[in-house]
């Protein structure tokens, strides 16, 4: 009776682990998955940074160096100085962790626009294929867009599929800071795309920054490599692995920077990264929805000081997820089930995968009074959080 015991379990467990690689994923897409490489390591000019002695001085290696050295060093140069530095290397500073926001913003807008006089010249080159030139010429037409007047790009990589930081309102004069870190198919060419809003990062951004009241600005963050459709990417933890550090590093450049500790609000497979990353984000409340589960058994595994919250709306697929971790497949337990200790978000009014920050819902009130830095009594007793 034992053996047939275990041998039902086991098989249980089984149908379990293909269920969850055949369901487990971000934000849309029953599309077989296609295993990406994760972007890790600093920058792209990171070389030449480090070979620069122009200043007298050794330049602070991206790889190595804190965001705390980091914004040490940017306070000890002349406003020229760093107009300098960013001028040489719009790679480095647009994505340095710790280095003055205004600066990484006009850094950034450089990179953009490089990277669209390099794709025009292939858009018109005989050498190419004609895949090539198309590519080419629907990079330019991404590249003018994030370079219309008043867009303020925090984070800029073209490596891969592109990766990109946005922020809504005034990052340096906020007396609050959220972040917003998606799941599944995001990049550079659907940060922001047109269907699904509330289902992108800056859709869920802009959403939030305006729930808010203007009392905080939003940072929509696509800097980790999302996995593509479903599969094993989605289904495992290694990208999110390789994009928790760089979660972590970059809420820890904005405190270092003079912003106060955000509010991190984790979509989907980005709720893995922010699990694994919990322990090390520089984080006020931490904030997962339609959550795969975030690697940990409860708040307590985290290892965070931030007040966590959880939501799950009982439309999102997502539920249909077993919540198991085996042989590395699945993400663990579910962050709105009560032994996980989570704070509850409100999700009566929201539908679906990607309804959480839908304008006029009850968990995007919620969700906009977290951002504001509501008193923990206040958010408990409106949005009725367990403590």
């Amino acid at each position: 009776m034992r053996i047939r015991s275990w041998k039902a379990r086991s098989k249980r467990a089984l149908v379990a682990v293909a269920l969850t690689t055949t369901v487990v994923a971000g934000t849309a897409g029953w599309t077989v998955g296609n295993e990406q490489q994760p972007i890790t390591g600093p920058p792209p000019g990171t070389s030449s940074w480090r070979a620069d002695h122009s200043l007298g001085v050794r330049l602070p290696d991206p790889a190595t160096a804190s965001p705390t050295r980091i914004t040490a060093f940017f306070d000890s140069l002349s406003p020229a100085r760093r107009q300098e530095l960013a001028a040489r290397h719009p790679s480095v500073v647009g994505n340095l962790d710790g280095a003055p926001v205004a600066l990484r913003y006009e850094a950034n807008t450089r990179s953009l626009k490089a990277e669209r006089a390099r794709e025009r010249a292939r858009s018109t080159d005989p050498g190419l294929t004609t895949q090539d030139r198309e590519r080419a010429r629907a990079l330019i037409v991404r590249y003018d867009e994030l370079l219309t007047p008043g867009r303020q790009i925090l984070a800029f990589d073209p490596r891969g599929r592109g990766q990109v930081a946005e922020v809504y309102g005034g990052l340096e004069q906020a007396q609050h800071v959220s972040v917003v870190v998606p799941g599944s198919d995001i990049d550079l060419s659907t940060f922001d795309r047109a269907t699904d809003k509330y289902g992108t990062p800056a859709g869920m951004g802009r959403s939030l920054y305006a729930a808010a009241g203007g009392r905080t600005a939003v940072v929509a963050w696509v800097a980790y490599t999302t996995p593509v459709g479903l599969g094993p990417d989605a289904a495992t933890g290694r990208l999110a692995e390789a994009g928790a550090p760089r979660l972590a590093r970059f809420t820890q450049g904005l405190t270092a920077a003079g912003a106060p500790r955000p509010a991190v609000f984790c979509h989907s497979y980005g709720s893995v990264v922010c699990g694994l990353a919990a322990a090390r984000l520089a984080a006020a409340d931490l904030v997962v929805l339609g959550s795969p589960g975030m690697r940990a058994d409860s708040v307590a595994d985290l290892h965070t000081d931030a007040r966590v919250w959880a939501a799950k709306d009982d439309s999102d697929w997502i539920g249909k997820v077993p919540n198991i971790e085996l042989f590395g497949l699945g993400h663990g337990e579910d962050p709105t089930s009560p032994d996980f200790g989570a704070r509850h978000v409100p999700t009566e009014q929201a539908e679906g995968h990607t309804g959480y920050f839908t304008p006029g819902t009850d968990s995007l009130r919620a969700l906009g009074r977290i951002a504001s830095g509501a008193d923990p009594a206040d958010a408990t007793r409106t949005i009725g959080a367990r403590t």
